[in-house]
């Protein structure tokens, strides 16, 4: 958690408010809004001002005016100190909340965007710029790097002076070029050590500029320039580059889209293994490495991979200086950095009503039957039953067609791990191996699942029906995959120690190839492109052309919510999932000697007795060992990381009421360290409770080996010490003299049902999708679909290396966005399974268009917001279309087809993404565009900003056997208008009708409203288009 801002208390809010649109500072005429940037009275009067973002304002009954605002940070402020490059009106956007009284704010501010920024002709006082965002517990930046300058390769300070080369463009400090910085103001030209070593060598091969009538002048900048080329020459011999990986893009389509590579029979897109493939392969490798070889120095790189299936390129190991001149080189579309990838992670298909689709003929032996899903992620453990071919009563076969695959044979994966349920795995590391020393202990070069992560999403689609689910000796029910008889291809690419996006797409190139159905993502970037746009990466170019090839990719949404334009998943090509809550809760009871029960989280068996015999309730820090040599710290005392810290007379058999503090908000604390000590100690069990101080924490349910409970909200946490101070007697100097608060922990494995759900998780990221590194919005709804992700039961490797809590367990309980991707990658198993000539777009559709975006109590769906336990009416960027609704799915009605073709011209609607960049990234010149991003046939319309009229069109497609007539309704947005033409339309089987959208604004509320377009039909099929829309 962020410290708490000096001379500002953090007021919690209170029942009985009202929440307003603006507030005027006090002794001022100046008003400020919720989004507006203010600054903020500091206690010490000789520090400058706070500056905050107000993320909300609202007054209690009398009329006391509170502000919920971010912080951002000084440099100064932040863990590592003000560096260099940060300049004087630099603040880092922090994630430190607080709720402040009103009255603190001193007047309003501007914090730009750097961009935006370095174009002011004057700064004032009041103009601040931000380029990052900052986690004030750990210190850790995002994005973690940003675009450098110079040869020193360090960020853009604006308050420096800096001298741009006439021939590259690029920019340099003048110390490091050797001049000062009066010579450099007096310069008519300048060119760098590189463009002045080009220079020389045209000139030695008879090329010559123009005459230049000063011949002096020109002596004396020819000079200049050789000055500078020793000098610089100099310093880059002493000063060794740090290499990073590259992607490149190259001219050419890749083999699966070449016009000489014949499409192999029954669907499939090409034959990888045909003689024209294989040679399209090598002719593909051949250019990479000989665009290597010709541009860069030998011995200054390491390719990693050629990609040939999907895209055209490879990932190389150089320098920047190296990667400079790869943008130059012949056949080179894009050069892109690399960027770090992260993990986004039995009741599930009881909840989406998959039993009752299950008895349909073959049920649920014969669901996902033929279809093979494709899994980038950490691996897999083949031995476990999730995944097992044996004692099956309908066996898998090892043959399926269309599909070819590999099994890649490695430790703890023996080369009959592929078993018929697993067809394929294989595993890519080169991009890992050249960007992090591996750990040959966790960093295992074979598709073994070492992280659990895999496993448990690939299980989640695809896992075996009627699996037990055993944890700690106790029976949970049976697991099974949302498809279980779909077969399992495994891509692993990521790593316990890190994970690459060049490992990720030589992966999803490899699947494209092998020929799978459906890829599920359940990772991704943990950045934005920084100088592209992002529908633009590498990343997202690899998915728009596995799209193209007939794959249905799904990708997870991100789990940086509740705050707006978190998702990490931002294209129109991939289906982005976000996570909820289901009805079931493990509610683990601390029973109090005055008979209150307060629930808590923890999957933990009941002190003995299961809540009938009480035993002895003590304050760690009341059970103090007094002759123990150690800090008398939070870490030793309160949060009970550590045995010797205790009094193992006191303690044994009591519960022991362990907090939340400062250890555990900057990672130094552990569960797994109070369970350690509570064995140790003999703890008949344990508590953890909110500290004040620090405010609520987040709890999950996890599996405790001694009886525990979470108790995770700080009003829960001042009951129990309310009773405890109660019953426990003191001396004057506030030692404990006699211990009678008595306790006793119910059953937390035992779950209840029938909790309000589906419920936006807090963790799920939101909209609206932005298109750069500015989060400038897009005109394209994410998340796309809203499917259970909170507490999912599915398989986990034993051997993990991730969680010492969960070692040795087969089963793990989990929680994200990673967990929500893998339901809708199983549910477009079964669609395609069901309607095998269904195009991705299609089955995109039916998914989206059939969503609910009610709860099981009737009410719209609610969502998590920043405040543990807060809950508000969600919106489309928080649900996308709504929640998954598999059997309505497979009888849509009507869907929205789009093809390859519709997603480029969608890309060259987009008035600030350049068509050049376009070209780079696709291979494909811009033709005829849509006029307007918003026209692209998604199942949703989603307008950035609206100015005065819009006339959009959707194009429908009767995928029912008979035809059907449907009549048109739009909700309009706030501040807007809808007519629908026509109104209502008669549509024949497999026939198309266009639906005309004309949106008008009447009010400029420069934010988001929600809406919706429902077109319902005679034969009782319900289309819902999820509406958003910003008037300007």
């Amino acid at each position: 958690m962020a410290k708490t801002r000096p001379g500002l208390s953090a007021a919690k809010p209170k029942p009985g408010k009202k929440d307003l649109d603006m507030y005027t500072i006090r002794g001022t005429s100046k008003i400020v809004r919720v989004g507006d940037c203010v600054l903020m009275r500091p206690s010490d009067t000789g520090k400058p001002p706070y500056v905050a973002r107000i993320e909300k304002i609202e007054a209690d009954s009398r009329n006391n005016v509170k502000v919920r605002v971010r912080w951002y940070y000084r440099p100064e402020e932040s863990l590592g100190g003000r560096r260099q490059f940060h300049g004087a009106k630099e603040l880092f956007l922090s994630d430190h909340y607080d709720v402040q009284s009103a009255h603190t704010i001193e007047g309003k501010c501007i914090v730009h965007s750097f961009k935006n920024y370095t174009k002011l002709e004057n700064v004032g006082a009041e103009d601040y710029y931000c380029r990052f965002e900052y986690k004030a517990a750990t210190g850790a930046f995002t994005p973690d790097r940003v675009a450098v300058y110079c040869k020193c390769e360090m960020p853009y300070n604006p308050d420096d002076l800096m001298v741009q080369c006439e021939g590259c463009k690029d920019w340099y400090h003048p110390a490091c070029v050797g001049v000062t910085i009066e010579e450099t103001k007096k310069l008519d030209h300048f060119m760098c050590s590189e463009c002045s070593e080009d220079d020389v060598k045209r000139s030695q091969n008879g090329y010559h500029a123009s005459p230049v009538s000063d011949t002096k002048g020109t002596a004396v900048m020819a000079a200049l320039r050789y000055a500078i080329l020793l000098l610089v020459a100099s310093l880059i011999a002493s000063f060794a580059e740090e290499r990073a990986i590259y992607l490149v893009l190259m001219e050419g389509e890749a083999v699966a889209f070449h016009s000489n590579i014949q499409p192999q029979q029954h669907g499939r897109k090409f034959d990888p293994q045909s003689e024209a493939s294989k040679v399209h392969v090598k002719k593909l490798v051949d250019s990479h490495d000989q665009v290597l070889q010709s541009s860069l120095e030998t011995g200054s790189y390491n390719k990693l991979y050629s990609f040939k299936h999907v895209i055209n390129g490879f990932a190389v190991h150089t320098t920047p200086s190296q990667a400079k001149k790869l943008k130059h080189a012949s056949g080179v579309k894009l050069v892109e950095r690399d960027r770090r990838t992260k993990l986004m992670t039995t009741y599930t298909p009881q909840v989406l009503g998959l039993p009752q689709l299950w008895t349909q003929p073959g049920g649920d032996r014969n669901a996902g039957e033929g279809i093979v899903m494709g899994f980038v992620d950490t691996g897999i453990d083949p031995w476990h039953p999730s995944f097992a071919s044996y004692g099956l009563a309908n066996p898998f076969t090892s043959v399926i067609s269309n599909f070819s695959g590999a099994c890649q044979a490695g430790p703890q994966f023996p080369a009959f791990s592929c078993n018929g349920k697993i067809v394929s795995a294989r595993f890519f590391a080169d991009g890992a191996q050249a960007s992090a020393a591996l750990n040959a202990t966790v960093d295992i070069l074979s598709p073994f699942d070492v992280v659990g992560h895999g496993s448990h999403v690939a299980s989640t689609a695809a896992g075996n029906n009627g699996v037990p689910v055993v944890v700690n000796n106790f029976y949970y029910g049976r697991a099974s995959g949302i498809a279980p008889r779909a077969r399992i291809a495994v891509y692993k690419a990521v790593y316990p120690t890190i994970g690459t996006l060049a490992d990720v797409v030589a992966a999803i190139d490899q699947a494209v190839s092998d020929g799978v159905d459906i890829l599920t993502l359940s990772i991704g970037p943990d950045e934005p492109p920084q100088d592209t746009a992002t529908f633009l990466s590498v990343f997202d170019i690899a998915m728009l052309f596995a799209r193209r090839a007939g794959i249905f990719v799904v990708q997870a949404a991100g789990n940086q919510g509740p705050g707006p334009s978190t998702v990490v998943s931002y294209s129109p090509w991939a289906v982005s999932a976000a996570a909820s809550r289901t009805d079931r809760r493990y509610p683990a009871s601390l029973i109090l000697g005055n008979g209150l029960n307060v629930t808590g989280v923890g999957l933990t068996a009941p002190t003995i007795g299961n809540g009938s015999l009480l035993y002895r309730l003590v304050l760690a820090k009341d059970a103090l060992n007094f002759n123990g040599r150690f800090p008398r710290t939070a870490e030793y005392v309160e949060e009970c990381q550590f045995p010797e810290a205790l009094d193992p007379n006191v303690v044994r058999g009591s519960i022991v009421i362990c907090t939340f503090s400062a250890g555990f908000n900057n990672g130094t604390s552990t569960l797994t360290a109070i369970i350690d000590t509570a064995r140790i100690l003999g703890f008949m069990g344990f508590v953890l409770v909110a500290n004040p101080n620090y405010g609520d924490f987040i709890a999950q349910s996890i599996p405790f080996s001694v009886s525990g409970t979470l108790l995770p909200k700080v009003a829960d946490s001042k009951v129990v010490s309310q009773y405890y101070e109660q019953q426990t007697l003191r001396d004057a100097r506030g030692f404990v003299r006699q211990f009678n608060a008595r306790a006793a922990i119910g059953d937390g494995r035992v779950a209840s049902f029938g909790a309000q759900s589906p419920i936006v998780s807090r963790f799920s990221s939101r909209g609206p999708d932005f298109i750069d590194i500015n989060r400038n919005p897009a005109d394209v709804l994410k998340p796309d679909i809203l499917a259970p992700g909170h507490e999912i039961w599915a398989a986990w490797s034993p051997r993990s290396v991730l969680d010492p809590i969960l070692n040795g367990y087969n089963f793990a309980l989990l929680s994200g966005t990673s967990m929500a991707a893998p339901h809708i990658a199983g549910i477009a198993a079964l669609i395609k399974q069901k309607y095998p000539s269904w195009t991705p777009s299609m089955i995109a559709s039916a998914i989206s268009t059939t969503a609910t975006k009610f709860s099981n109590n009737g009410d719209i769906i609610m969502a998590e917001g920043f405040e543990v336990g807060s809950l508000y009416p969600s919106t489309h960027f928080d649900s996308g279309s709504g929640f998954v609704n598999p059997s309505r799915a497979m009888d849509p009605g009507l869907v929205l087809p789009s093809e390859f073709e519709d997603y480029i011209s969608f890309l060259c609607s987009m008035p600030n993404i350049d068509r050049f960049a376009i070209r780079a990234a696709t291979g494909v010149w811009c033709g005829q565009s849509f006029g307007h991003p918003a026209n692209l046939n998604l199942p949703s319309v989603t307008i950035s900003a609206l100015r005065g009229s819009l006339t959009v069109r959707r194009s429908f497609k009767n995928v029912a056997a008979k035809s059907e007539t449907y009549v048109s309704l739009a909700i309009a947005p706030n501040g807007t208008t809808i007519t629908l033409r026509p109104p209502w339309f008669t549509i024949a089987p497999q026939g198309t009708q266009d639906l005309n959208i004309e949106i008008r604004a009447t009010v400029s509320t420069n934010q988001f409203g929600f809406g919706e377009i429902v077109l319902t039909g005679s034969l009782n099929h319900i289309v819902r288009i999820p509406v958003s829309i910003r008037p300007v």
